[in-house]
């Protein structure tokens, strides 16, 4: 038995490494993809390009302008009089934001009167929509307690002392709300699960293809021999493409490690069961590798909208909340980010591997099955 499958397993290992594209696939791409993840993929909004509007032209209203374009959230790309300037620089898509202060500002602020200042967001980003607002909100309300302190004081006719809350937050795992913290050690698990659904999903047809898969059905060799000659290269490949990203994420990233990395190795272990399971599958219904090509993207891509890599599963609808249960990705996601962020052990993460052990039997032993109707 054994000798039968390291014979598949010495040929599944030529046939992959002969190709120099190939060998590249399974070495370059993972460190190319995590450097273009790790700097791309981002949810933090800084630098936002904002067009000011100022139609008082006064030191209060310029005052506020500095409040602004002296944050870290906004620059200043334009000053203009015209509304339908500053407009035009939104269409354009060269500005993101107007501010727009309209005449009698410094006025009505010196008459104790409640005066508007609009800030215009382009919404066709809605995330990046919502963070601008909020940082304006901030902004605003800052400058809105320093015009109440002046006012308060100006009355009194003396410097008068305010209580204030101080709020001082603290973020645990993260402390510097660096989403790149949050995103590089999920690239691990897409990679793996994209790569080794790629390299499986091929490895029956490219047998068809090269009319070779004939010669195995007239060999003694079963087809769980077969298929476990066949799996234990991308199984490798795996777990080198997993410490091939971690080296990166660490030390160039400087990712934090915090957990075992023994318990890492083991939950890609599972999720290989159910990738690799995945990928036999896709395998024994394709006829050409173009056909197991593509329909490894069909399943890939909502694979990793319904995992949380980048939208809340909690944000989702409820139908496809449950839908994501049967998603392998969702659950090696939470096992990355526990172990890489907060140092997680066995005793909080165990529920994620039991799905992942569960999900990768049922769906490898459904892709033994079908290979063997196959033949």
């Amino acid at each position: 038995m054994w000798e039968r499958i390291l014979t598949i397993l010495r040929k599944e290992f030529r046939s992959v490494f002969r190709d120099p594209r190939m060998r590249m696939v399974i070495i370059g791409v993972p460190i190319i993809q995590t450097m273009i993840f790790g700097y791309a993929v981002t949810l933090d909004v800084r630098h936002v390009q904002l067009v000011i509007t100022d139609h008082d032209g006064t030191p209060a209203s310029r005052a506020l302008v500095a409040r602004f374009t002296g944050s870290a959230y906004f620059d200043a790309v334009a000053h203009t009089d015209n509304d339908e300037t500053a407009r035009r620089w939104i269409d354009a898509a060269r500005a993101s934001a107007i501010l727009q202060i309209n005449a009698g500002y410094q006025e009505n602020l010196r008459a104790g009167r409640t005066t508007p200042v609009q800030l215009i967001v382009d919404g066709s980003d809605s995330n990046t929509a919502r963070f601008v607002v909020n940082y304006g909100t901030q902004i605003a309300a800052a400058a809105n307690a320093a015009v109440l302190l002046e006012q308060t004081q100006r009355r009194a006719g003396r410097p008068v002392s305010l209580g204030t809350v101080d709020l001082q937050p603290r973020a645990w795992f993260n402390a510097d709300l660096e989403s790149r913290n949050y995103f590089v050690p999920g690239i691990i698990a897409l990679l793996v699960m994209l790569i080794g659904l790629m390299l499986t999903s091929m490895a029956i047809v490219r047998e068809k293809e090269a009319g070779t898969i004939e010669q195995i059905m007239v060999t003694p060799i079963r087809p769980v021999e077969f298929i476990l000659g066949k799996c234990a290269p991308f199984v490798a490949i795996g777990f080198l493409n997993t410490a091939l990203v971690s080296v990166v994420g660490l030390f160039w990233f400087q990712i934090p490690l915090r957990g075992s990395f023994g318990l890492l190795l083991l939950g890609t272990a599972l999720f290989l069961l159910s990738t690799l399971g995945i990928g036999l599958f896709i395998s024994t219904v394709s006829q050409t590798q173009q056909q197991a090509m593509m329909t490894t993207f069909f399943f890939f891509f909502p694979a990793m909208l319904f995992s949380g890599f980048i939208f809340p599963i909690s944000n989702m609808p409820e139908v496809i909340q449950w839908l994501s249960l049967l998603d392998p990705l969702r659950y090696i996601l939470v096992i990355i980010r526990s172990v890489f962020l907060k140092g997680a052990g066995m005793e909080v993460l165990w529920p994620q591997f039991a799905a992942l052990l569960g999900l990768g039997v049922v769906v490898m032993t459904f892709a033994v099955s079908r290979f063997h109707k196959t033949l």
